[in-house]
């Protein structure tokens, strides 16, 4: 055996060694931690490839979307009809869901926290006792390939959604304008982005205020990336609602299988089972009984 096979063997047999150990304390972590440091491998994938030019990256905001995202332009069109079923669903928007309960832990404690509600559609799996409570919307989400998340963001009065970064790279982040107060004259309603890179490697929080301001319009769609850090809020005396959806990211077709698994992985886990459960509002409703 030469001395190059004899390297090659030791090599393997320390990966080998190296990747036993890293399975046995992966073993060990908490449910939790286990899925902190999956998402943060996937995403360091990402990474990797948009670094090498491998996979473009992405702006803080994308305006033109249609081509890539067949059926938003159809959703945008269906305003009128988006608007009429969340306007019924604001007559009982205390038995919307708290987005708090869905997992949104960064509105929780601070200075603020965020009067914020939720009316789901979709999170992996179609809510369908919700989706007749409005049809319409419904209909139109189900022609949007790619969807994986989609509810109503109702965010009260005089809110403010503080400064966080998303948790996966695979997706993009998509707001329809539903219901504006005054449809943004004065420019209380917005959403605001720092998508400088350089700035988020630091994690400061407070680097928010160097982002871009999105305000919201009614029957207007924007798509952003919502891992650079980000903030919103509601400054107005009105409640304000968009339709947000979670989008597969487009990729390469070398990446993709690998963004599909990683989604299909994560939507059969157990705590979206459990989101899925809490968002339920429709099983007694009118709408939904039998007749």
């Amino acid at each position: 055996m030469n001395v190059a096979l004899i390297v090659v063997v030791c090599l393997l047999i320390a990966l080998a060694a190296a990747a036993g150990l890293a399975l046995q304390r992966f073993e060990k972590l908490s449910n939790k931690k286990k899925k902190k440091l999956f998402t943060k491998t996937i995403n360091e994938v990402y990474t990797w490839f948009e670094d090498h030019g491998l996979m473009r990256k992405t702006p803080a905001y994308i305006r033109n979307f249609h081509r890539d995202y067949p059926g938003l332009k159809e959703l945008e069109a269906g305003h009128a009809d988006v608007l009429r079923e969340c306007e019924a669903l604001l007559d009982i928007k205390d038995k919307l869901t708290d987005v708090q309960a869905l997992g949104a832990g960064y509105t929780r404690g601070g200075i603020h926290t965020a009067k914020w509600k939720a009316f789901m559609f979709k999170s992996g799996d179609f809510l369908e006792e919700n989706c007749r409570l409005a049809p319409k919307t419904a209909a139109l989400i189900r022609n949007i390939p790619g969807v994986y998340t989609a509810f109503f963001s109702v965010l009260d009065p005089h809110q403010v959604i503080t400064p966080h970064w998303g948790y996966y790279k695979g997706f993009l982040r998509y707001h329809l304008g539903v219901r504006i107060p005054h449809n943004n004259a004065n420019n209380q309603c917005w959403i605001r982005v720092n998508g400088d890179r350089a700035q988020n490697a630091k994690l400061d929080k407070d680097l928010v205020v160097n982002g871009e301001k999105y305000y919201w319009k009614n029957g207007e769609g924007i798509i952003f990336d919502d891992n650079y850090l980000h903030d919103a809020a509601n400054e107005s005396d009105e409640v304000r609602v968009v339709l947000w959806l979670d989008l597969r990211r487009k990729m390469p077709f070398y990446i993709a299988p690998l963004n599909r698994l990683c989604l299909w992985l994560v939507y059969r886990d157990k705590s979206v089972e459990k989101i899925r459960r809490g968002a339920l509002i429709g099983a007694e409703m009118p709408a939904n009984r039998a007749a």
